[in-house]
Parts: structure tokens; sequence; C-alpha cells
């Protein structure tokens, strides 16, 4: 059974209202933090009324985590891991590490969002947190499959080290350049990482 012109529309628009509520809030979010975000500035910065977005999301914080999920989606969607590439592990490394700061200068919503809230504590833990660490754990789980792939001798427990130190050193340039900007480019910094 086919669903009707009108549901149709309405489906069309219910996904671009929500998709500019997420828009919103990663710009929004992005500027004042978790504490400094609301759903009245959401509201005046995308356009719909606050119960239109209430429609959309139970509160700030499913609000927050649908971002956090939606923007890792698209950050992942733009990482390239080495598969089926030719050429020595450090060429591999090297490219696939230019490859993920360049989708990271495209779509940094979801780890500077992500980092945002993983490093606030409060006593009752925000779900977006939460929707982060659990998507950051399979970004984690993605770069250690790579690096056995690169490195077959490796042991399992050099491979976590050394998943370990690049997703530390990845989040460490990455707050360099949101800091300072970049005379030197993320590019550059994330091959340095690579071939050091």
């Amino acid at each position: 059974m086919t669903s009707s012109p009108t549901v149709r529309k309405k489906r069309a628009n219910g996904v671009e209202s929500r998709q500019r509520i997420l828009d919103a809030t990663v710009e929004i979010a992005g500027e004042r933090g978790y504490e400094g975000t609301s759903i009245a500035a959401f509201s005046a910065k995308c356009g719909p009324q606050a119960s239109s977005i209430y429609w959309c999301f139970k509160d700030k914080d499913d609000l927050i985590a649908a971002v956090i999920e939606h923007s890792f989606e698209t950050w992942l969607a733009t990482v390239e891991l080495p598969g089926e590439a030719t050429g020595t592990p450090l060429e591999r490394i090297t490219a696939m590490a230019a490859t993920n700061a360049r989708s990271l200068v495209d779509v940094p919503d979801f780890l500077r969002l992500g980092l945002m809230l993983a490093l606030e504590r409060r006593p009752a833990e925000p779900r977006g947190r939460t929707v982060f660490l659990q998507v950051r754990n399979v970004a984690g789980q993605k770069i250690a499959e790579a690096i056995a792939d690169l490195f077959p001798g490796l042991g399992e427990d050099s491979v976590r080290t050394l998943t370990t130190y690049t997703v530390a050193g990845a989040d460490g340039l990455f707050v360099r350049r949101e800091i300072h900007g970049g005379a030197v480019t993320l590019v550059a910094l994330f091959k340095f990482h690579a071939r050091a």
C-alpha cells in the first residue's frame, strides 16, 4: 500500500524540519556548550516553535544526543580506512591520517560537541555524553581494525596501545586547531603524527 501525496509531503516536511533543528543545534551547542544551550535558543535559531521541537525530541538532552549520532554518521561516511589500498604500511597509514584529518575539517561537529560533553562532569550524566562515548568506541574499534590490518604482526595489547595513542594524539591535534586556528593545517599535523 502506498501512502498518499499528503502523507508523503508531511513526512518530507518532518524530516526537513528535524534536519533544520539538528543543524541549528550543532551551531548553538558548538558556540555555547551543553549548559549554554536551551530549547528556546534552538527555536529562535531555526524557526519552529518550542512545541515543534518537543514533538521531534523529548528534551534538550535527547536533542543533543541526536546531534551527536547524526554528526557521527556524517563524519563516519567521510572517513576512509585502508582496505585493499596499495603501498607500504607507512604510506597507507599516512594517507588514512590525512583523510581522517580532512573529514574533521569538513565535519568537525561530532568531535567538537562530543569532547565538550565528555569533559564536562555532572551528577546526572547527559544522554548525549553517553551516546558520544558509545559512538567513540565504534570509531576506536574501526581504528584498531585498521591498525591490525596494516600491521598484522602486532599482538592484541600492542594494537590496543597504538589505538589509544592514535585517538589521544588526534584529539590533541584537533583541540589545538580549535583553540589556535591553523598556520599548520590539521592534515599536515595528522600526517606528521602518523609518520611518528
